[in-house]
């Protein structure tokens, strides 16, 4: 199967959200706007490793970053995340219908014994 653009989104905001330093950058953003250096704070890391990290949120489509000087501020770019919970959402209804016809099979079977 061949895969189109929007896989390929895809593919990397799931990328990019499995892993825990990344997710935890992205809930200090949902507060607000941050700067690189603020981000770091709270990671026992070095400043490269969250400039990588950030990278990938990036590459992702997962966050914005603007210059200021000498200064680089970040925040959340939610349209990734919203085209990421569409796609799991479809599953959701999906598993949740299997799911009642089980219950009602199980029901069924219930009531025959």
């Amino acid at each position: 199967m061949k895969k189109d653009a929007s896989d390929e989104r895809l593919d990397r905001v799931f990328f990019a959200l499995s892993d825990r330093t990344r997710r935890q950058i992205l809930a200090q953003l949902a507060h607000g706007e941050a700067t690189v250096s603020s981000l770091a704070e709270p990671h026992q890391m070095s400043l490269p490793a969250i400039l990588k990290h950030l990278g990938v949120l990036r590459e992702a489509g997962l966050i914005k970053e603007e210059k200021d000087g000498r200064v680089r501020r970040c925040r959340i770019d939610p349209k990734e995340l919203e085209r990421a919970n569409a796609w799991i959402a479809h599953y959701r209804i999906f598993w949740e219908a299997q799911f009642d016809r089980l219950e009602k099979y199980l029901d069924k079977i219930d009531d025959n014994s």
